[in-house]
C-alpha cells in the first residue's frame, strides 16, 4: 500500500535554474530532476534518483522501530543517570563534614583568563595523608563537585605527531602537583569546544570530508571551501563560554557566580548512519520523524548521489541534523571503529547508536565494519535484497561465500534466508567478544529486512555455537526437515544454588542419511542461526504505537500491522517466551526498557509447514488451515502462523505427528484416488504406515522385541505363537474404543494419561507408527479459526502493478 503523495510527483520546485519534481513520503520530501516528454507523451529520460515506492513499507517500518528502540535507550539511559545522581548524592552526605582523602581539586573557571593558577595551598600537617576542607577555605560540597568532575571528564583529543595533549587547544586543565593537592591551569575559554551544541554546518561537512577521504566540492549553500581553512573555519563557529558564565567561587566557601553555568544543557545524544543513502530518504525521514535523533550521517559514494543529498537535506530545512558525506561506507566505519584518526574533533569519530545498512544487493561485505562502530547495546537494521542467493539453492555456493551457510531448498527457504542473514551478523559480531539479540527478522516481498541489538559480552558469546545449527532437509521426498546443533548449552544448578552453563559438543550425525517417513535422501543446509528470530517486548512497543500515527504520513500501517501481528504470535513457541500477545500488550509499559529474551536458548521449533504442500506429497485434497490448526490444537500442540508464506502453519508437532494427521485427513475426508500413490513415491512410504496397518504394525514391533531379549529357543517358539494368536484375536482399532485400541489413551490437551498402567513418559519410548496410530484426531474447524476484532493485511503478495527490486539509478550531474 503506497501513498499516492509517494506514487507520483506533486510539485515542482526550483534550485539553481534547474527544475525538480517533488515526492513527498512520510514527512520528508526528495527532489528528482524534472523529465522532458515527446510530443507523443514518453518521457524522453530515465528516473535520476533512486526511488522505489514498493518499499515505503520498509522505511515507515524502520521509522517506528529505530523511534522504539530510541525511546527504549532513553529510559536505559534516564535510569542509568539516575543511578549515578543517586550514587553522588550518597558521596556529598558520607562526606559532607568530613574529610577528604588523596583529592585532587579540580574546579573548573576557578580563575579567570587564559594560563592562571589558583591560590590553594594546603594548611595543617599533611602527614597522615588527608586535607581538612575547612583548614583550605574550600567547603565539602565544592570538593565533591570536583570529585565528581574528575570521574566523568571531558573527553580529549590528542595530536598523533607529538603523542602529547595541548592544553590550549583542547580547552582543558592541566593538574601540577603542589604538596598534596593539585591545582589546576586552564587555558582560555574561547578555545572549549562545546561539542554537540554547536551550530556550524560547514564545520560538520568538513571534518566529515576528512573523515571519507574524498572532498565535498560545494557546501550547502554552493559555495566553495577551501579545505586548508578548516580549522579557522571550525574555531570561529564554536559556541563560546563568556567569561560571566564561569563557575567562580572564592576560598572561603561561598560562591562568587552562579552555581551552574549559563550554557544551555546538551541534548541526549542519538547518532544514526545511513551507511549507503542514495538520495537520502532514510536519512531525511529519521531526523524527521525520529524525535531523539541529535544527527544523521548519510554517506554515498558517488559525488553526484551526496550533491542530491545536500539539496534534498536544504530543501527540508535539515541542514545542520543531517551530515552528507562522500566516502566508501566500509573506510567510514572502520574509521570510526578503529578511532585511529584522532586530529579530528571527537565528535566526528563518535560510534553511531544505529547504523542502517540498505545496499542494493547483499549487505554481507558491510557487516564486520558495521558492527565494530555501532555503540555497545546499539542498533544494526540490515536489509538483503539478493533472495536468488540467501533462498534459493540455485547460487548455493555463493550463499555460503557471503553468509556463512548453504542455503534452503523448499517453501521455508525465505526464513532460512533470513537465519542465514542473522547467521552472518552473529558471526561477524562474535569475533569482537559482541553477541547479538534479533529484535524482528521479516521476509518482506523481494527482500529481507532484520534489525538486530549489538551488545559488548564476551558471556553471552559463548552461547553462540549452541544456537547455530544444521538442518538435514528432505527436499526431493516428503519435505520434512530434522535440526542439529554445533553443540549443547547445557543449564546446571551449582553447589552454591547458582544457574550456570556447561558447554559440550553436539552429537553427530542426529539424522539417518534417508528421511525416516518417506526413504528419501536428505541434502544439507546451513549452518545458520538457530536462535529466535524476534523479540515479542520490541514487537509490542511498535504495536502500541500505530494507534497515534497518522495513517497519511505512515500509509502502510495495515500492512505493518498484519506483519508485526503474525510475527508476534510466531514467538508464542519460543521456549523463551511463554506469555500470550494479550497477556504481553497488558505488561508492556514504556516506562520501562523491554526485556531481553533468555541468550542461551535456542528456537525449538524453526520453519513451519503448509497444508497444501503437504497433500501434494500424498496426492490428496488439501485440508484447510482451519481444519488442519484445529486438529492439530485439539492433539495439544501449539499452531499459529508465519509470516513468511500465506497459508503457513508453524506448531510444535513432531513430523511423525503431522504425517499421521494428513492420513486421517484421508480415511475420514479425503480418499486418495488408486493409483495416485505408486512405488516409488514420497507419498507411497508415508501411505504405508496408516493405522489401518497397526495390527500388522504391533505385531511386527512384538516379534521384533521378542527375537531381541530370545535366550532360550522353545521359550521364544512359545512367545511368538501367543503373540501370532492375539493378533489374530485383536480387535480393529478402528472400530474398537475410538480409535485407542486394547483401551491405550495418551495425552490430548493438557490431560496426561498412562500406557498399560506405565506412567506418560513410557509413550516416548513406544515407536512413533504405533503412538500416533492411537491419536483421536478430529478437524475442529472451529478451533482452528483465529479469533481476530479485525480483519488484518496479513500479506500483501502484489503491492501495485509491475512491482520488483527496480533497476539501479544511473548518476546524472545536478
Amino acid at each position: 500500500m503506497v501513498s499516492k503523495a509517494a506514487e507520483a510527483a506533486n510539485t515542482c520546485v526550483t534550485y539553481d535554474d534547474r527544475e525538480y519534481d517533488v515526492i513527498k513520503e512520510g514527512l520528508a520530501e526528495i527532489l528528482s530532476i524534472r523529465k522532458e516528454e515527446k510530443p507523443g507523451g514518453k518521457e524522453t529520460q530515465q528516473q535520476t534518483v533512486f526511488y522505489n515506492p514498493i518499499q515505503q513499507f520498509n522505511r515507515d517500518l524502520s521509522v517506528l522501530a529505530i523511534r522504539a528502540f530510541a525511546e527504549d535507550i532513553a529510559v536505559i539511559r534516564k535510569a542509568r543517570h539516575q543511578r549515578r545522581l543517586e550514587e553522588k548524592g550518597r558521596k556529598r552526605k558520607k562526606q559532607e563534614n568530613g574529610y577528604v582523602t588523596g583529592v585532587s581539586i579540580d574546579v573548573e573557571g576557578a580563575v579567570q583568563g587564559g594560563a592562571a593558577k589558583s591560590d590553594i595551598t594546603k594548611k595543617g600537617d599533611s602527614s597522615n595523608g588527608e586535607i581538612n576542607p575547612h583548614e583550605i577555605g574550600v567547603s565539602a560540597n565544592h570538593i565533591i563537585d570536583a570529585v565528581d568532575e574528575m570521574e566523568h571528564p571531558a573527553p580529549r583529543n590528542t595530536s598523533v605527531e607529538s603523542g602529547q595533549t595541548n592544553s590550549n587547544e583542547l580547552g582543558v586543565g592541566v593538574k601540577r602537583k603542589i604538596g598534596l593537592v593539585e591545582e589546576v591551569e586552564y587555558p582560555n575559554s574561547e578555545n572549549i569546544d562545546m561539542g554537540d551544541n554547536h551550530t556550524n554546518t560547514n564545520a560538520d561537512m568538513i571534518h566529515n570530508e576528512q573523515l571519507s577521504g574524498e572532498p565535498i566540492e560545494k557546501d550547502l549553500n554552493n559555495s566553495t571551501q577551501n579545505p586548508d581553512t578548516t580549522d579557522s573555519i571550525h574555531d570561529s563557529q564554536v559556541p563560546k563560554k563568556s567569561n560571566e558564565s564561569q563557575k567562580q567561587f572564592t576560598f572561603d566557601g561561598v560562591p562568587k557566580g552562579p552555581r551552574e553555568t549559563d550554557v544551555q544543557p546538551q541534548k541526549p545524544r542519538f547518532r544514526i548512519l545511513d551507511a549507503l543513502s542514495a538520495t537520502g530518504l532514510r536519512a531525511l525521514r529519521y531526523a524527521e520523524e525520529i524525535p531523539s535523533v541529535s544527527s544523521v550521517t548519510a554517506n554515498d559514494l558517488s559525488s553526484s548521489a551526496t550533491a542530491s543529498i545536500e539539496l534534498n537535506v536544504r530543501h527540508n530545512e535539515l541542514v545542520g541534523k543531517i551530515h552528507p558525506i562522500t566516502g566508501n561506507a566500509l573506510a567510514h566505519m572502520y574509521n570510526v571503529a578503529s578511532n585511529r584518526n584522532s586530529t579530528l574533533p571527537k565528535k566526528g569519530l563518535e560510534k553511531y547508536d544505529v547504523i542502517d545498512l540498505d545496499p542494493y544487493g547483499t549487505a554481507a561485505p558491510f557487516l564486520d565494519a558495521a558492527v565494530q562502530a555501532v555503540e555497545d547495546g546499539g542498533l544494526l537494521c540490515v536489509t538483503c535484497t539478493d533472495s536468488g542467493v540467501f533462498a534459493s539453492v540455485g547460487y548455493l555456493e555463493k550463499a555460503f561465500s557471503q553468509y556463512g551457510g548453504v542455503s534452503f531448498k523448499g517453501p521455508q527457504s525465505h526464513e532460512a534466508g533470513l537465519r542465514l542473514i542473522v547467521h552472518a551478523v552473529a558471526m561477524s559480531a562474535a569475533r569482537y567478544s559482541l553477541a547479538i539479540e534479533p529484535l524482528l527478522s521479516l521476509s518482506i516481498d523481494f527482500y529481507a529486512r532484520v534489525f538486530v541489538r549489538i551488545r559488548k559480552s564476551p558471556a553471552e558469546v559463548k552461547y553462540l555455537a549452541g544456537k547455530t545449527m544444521i538442518v538435514y532437509n528432505c527436499d526431493a521426498g516428503c519435505g520434512a526437515w530434522t535440526t542439529q546443533y554445533i553443540s549443547r548449552n547445557q543449564m546446571k544448578t551449582s553447589k552454591k544454588g547458582e544457574t550456570i552453563y556447561k558447554f559440550s559438543s553436539g552429537q553427530a550425525p542426529s539424522a539417518s542419511p534417508h528421511c525416516e517417513h518417506c526413504g528419501f535422501k536428505t541434502h544439507l543446509a546451513g549452518p545458520m542461526w538457530g536462535g529466535p528470530l524476534h523479540n515479542p517486548h520490541f514487537i509490542q512497543r511498535i504495536l502500541d504505537m500505530l494507534p497515534s500515527l497518522n495513517k497519511e504520513i505512515y500509509a502502510t500501517i495495515p500492512r505493518i500491522e498484519g506483519m508485526l501481528s503474525t510475527a508476534l504470535q510466531e514467538t508464542i513457541l519460543d521456549s523463551t517466551h511463554d506469555a500470550s500477545p494479550n497477556a504481553l500488550a497488558s505488561e508492556e509499559s514504556s516506562s520501562s526498557p523491554f526485556s531481553s529474551l533468555n541468550p542461551a536458548s535456542p528456537d525449538d521449533y524453526p520453519f513451519f509447514i503448509i497444508p497444501s504442500v503437504l497433500s501434494k506429497v500424498v496426492h490428496c485434497t488439501a485440508p484447510s488451515d482451519a481444519a488442519f490448526r484445529g486438529a492439530l490444537i485439539r492433539l495439544g500442540y501449539r499452531a499459529t502462523h508465519s509470516h513468511c508464506k500465506p497459508g503457513s502453519i508453524r506448531t510444535d508437532a513432531p513430523w511423525s505427528t503431522i504425517w499421521e494427521v494428513m492420513r486421517e485427513w484421508i480415511r475420514q475426508k479425503a480418499p486418495v484416488k488408486e493409483g495416485s500413490v505408486k512405488p516409488g513415491m514420497p507419498g507411497w512410504r508415508i501411505m504405508q504406515n496408516d493405522r489401518s496397518k497397526f495390527p500388522l504394525l504391533s505385531l511386527k514391533e512384538e516379534l521384533k522385541a521378542i527375537i531381541e531379549r530370545a535366550s532360550d529357543l522353545d521359550k521364544t517358539k512359545v512367545e511368538i505363537e501367543a503373540a501370532l494368536y492375539r493378533a489374530s484375536k485383536s480387535p480393529n482399532p478402528e472400530t474398537s474404543n475410538g480409535g485407542k485400541p486394547n483401551g491405550i489413551s495418551y495425552t490430548t490437551g493438557d490431560t496426561e494419561t498412562s500406557i498399560e498402567g506405565k506412567s506418560p513418559k513410557s509413550a516416548d519410548s513406544i515407536p512413533d507408527p504405533l503412538r500416533n496410530s492411537k491419536l483421536d484426531i478430529v478437524f475442529d474447524e472451529r478451533l482452528g479459526r483465529e479469533r481476530e476484532s479485525k480483519r488484518m493485511v496479513r500479506y500483501q503478495m502484489n503491492p501495485r502493478p509491475n512491482w520488483g527490486p527496480m533497476n539501479r539509478a544511473k548518476g546524472h550531474d545536478t
